[in-house]
């Protein structure tokens, strides 16, 4: 881990002392997915069953491409009673917290005979695209299908590869049918994201793609963008950690590893006023990666892409945390709540030594989808919002727009739009 001293720097710069991690480029990927999304487009369930042949090595035919209750009801049989229990207490608290979130119609009247508001829908069709392979993440299910349910929208498709079998995970579909999706299909990767936008014989075209991906899922949501609308493209996974002399050296370390196992390219920060925190972390977090799984792709994080950061004061750690804007902010000091209260940008904000990074994952309630690469400066976590468009609502009577006419007609003539003063004048001729 690189580690920085900046007590005594009078102007504080995150780009000056924190390696930026490698942008991904998209241009070597880019004919691959084009080639993908064309071949789909136009030939549809057939390139699908094509490319999970050549990609997956399993041969689906277009009436086994989508599960079928009988493989739901074996995937409960499959998965351990007491993981099902869990997925059903993580689902209650997650979709309580975002029942909150929910926002509702409005319209507001006056006695000048004018009616304002604003009317919201939910979106009529949403895919959620679930990594496969030997990733399995139950959790990402319930966080992106959940906030879907809450806002009402009518229909849910979640698409995931199959396994080499041929089969599906089982706590995916497990998680899948607790939420409550409308169908599931096995088909992965850039040819998924094209059939959600496209639409096929076998799928219909949704409104808006949600969910995690690798760089040709990400790609090709990035192309299809304005023919759906997307959540984000997610980068890497990443954690700050701010620090004082009363944190736990076991819980910071543990915490930071915590993200670096996700990725080589995850990003584990340290800001610190506390010396003694600083310099005995690195031999904690050696400790406890030596002892875990995923050893070598944690300490690879740690190497390129962890910092530890010597500030004078908690103001200097508050300043460097906003010009990050982490997806994770941990706040381990005395008095939490004043910190996050100064902070401006962080994706989710964890406050105490008891409230670390994973509960957010798992069980706590708020959304674990959640902007990265500092876009938490101007994105928010996947919510209810992103699943309902808003519509707004006018009526005026004759009385009302008599009232304001003039102005409209002033307006409309400075502007040279002949046809919209007319619109107005035309109602009124008569006078």
């Amino acid at each position: 881990m690189k580690f920085y001293d900046l007590r005594n720097v009078s102007e504080l710069n995150i780009n000056d002392f924190l390696v930026e991690r490698e942008q991904t480029s998209y241009e070597s990927y880019e004919s691959v997915v084009d080639e993908i999304l064309a071949n789909v487009r136009k030939n549809g369930d057939d390139a699908l069953l094509d490319y999970t042949y050549r990609f997956d090595k399993v041969q689906l035919t277009s009436d086994s491409i989508k599960v079928t209750k009988s493989e739901i009801e074996k995937a409960y049989e499959l998965v351990d009673s007491s993981l099902i229990d869990v997925i059903k207490k993580a689902y209650t608290k997650i979709y309580a917290y975002h029942m909150k979130q929910k926002q509702y119609s409005w319209f507001d009247t006056d006695e000048f005979g004018t009616m304002l508001g604003q009317k919201v829908t939910a979106l009529d069709r949403v895919g959620v695209y679930v990594p496969g392979g030997t990733a399995v993440y139950p959790s990402s299910v319930l966080m992106n299908i959940i906030p879907a349910i809450v806002a009402g929208v009518g229909e849910i498709v979640m698409t995931t590869p199959v396994q080499k079998d041929g089969k599906l995970n089982p706590a995916t579909l497990v998680a899948a049918d607790i939420c409550g999706v409308s169908e599931i299909v096995k088909v992965g990767g850039a040819q998924a994201i094209a059939a959600l936008a496209y639409g096929t014989k076998r799928i219909k075209k949704v409104d808006k793609i949600v969910g995690p991906g690798n760089i040709y899922v990400a790609l090709a949501k990035k192309k299809v963008f304005g023919l759906v609308n997307i959540d984000s493209i997610a980068g890497p996974s990443e954690v700050l950690v701010i620090a004082d002399e009363t944190a736990k050296l076991q819980f910071v370390a543990a915490d930071l590893l915590s993200q670096a196992e996700h990725d080589v390219l995850a990003s584990s920060v340290l800001i610190t006023t506390s010396e003694t925190l600083a310099t005995t972390i690195k031999d904690e977090l050696l400790r406890q990666a030596n002892a875990l799984s995923r050893t070598d792709i944690m300490l690879e994080s740690l190497e390129n892409y962890g910092a530890i950061i010597l500030v004078k004061s908690i103001e200097d750690a508050i300043i460097l945390s906003d010009q990050i804007a982490p997806e994770h902010l941990e706040i381990c000091t005395k008095e939490p709540v004043l910190v996050m209260n100064k902070i401006k940008h962080a994706g989710a904000i964890f406050l105490g030594n008891y409230s670390p990074e994973p509960l957010g994952d798992y069980m706590a309630g708020p959304n674990h989808v959640l902007p990265t690469n500092g876009t938490a400066k101007f994105f928010s976590p996947l919510s209810v919002d992103d699943f309902v468009k808003k519509s707004s609502i006018i009526y005026y009577n004759e009385e009302a727009l008599s009232s304001i006419k003039d102005d409209i007609i002033t307006f409309a003539k400075a502007e040279e739009l002949t046809a919209h003063a007319n619109a107005i004048e035309v109602r009124y001729k008569d006078e």
